[in-house]
């Protein structure tokens, strides 16, 4: 083969690789899972899954916030710092 050609393929899948891996880190389509085989469709996407997750979490997070809230309400009540007080005596 001609050292041209050779080099032009070399590029030209080292490119493609390339690419691939970028396309896997910006739009999640595991397409190095693909040509490795781990995977049967790159482009069948876990965005749902993930936007799923990330509902779960932002609901965890709000229920989170609002007893926090319900806690320093408690706490900064002045009849609280009465009853502790008492409750140490």
């Amino acid at each position: 083969m001609n050292t041209i050609l050779v080099v032009t393929i070399i590029i030209t899948v080292s490119l493609t690789w390339i690419g691939a891996a970028w396309l896997d880190v910006k739009r999640n389509w595991r397409l190095i899972d693909w040509f490795a085989g781990k995977t049967d469709n790159p482009f069948k996407s876990t965005h749902a899954q993930q936007q799923l997750a990330i509902r779960e979490k932002d609901k965890h997070i709000a229920e989170l916030t609002e007893r926090i809230q319900a806690l320093e309400k408690i706490v900064t009540e002045p009849a609280y710092e009465l009853n502790k007080k008492i409750n140490q005596l």
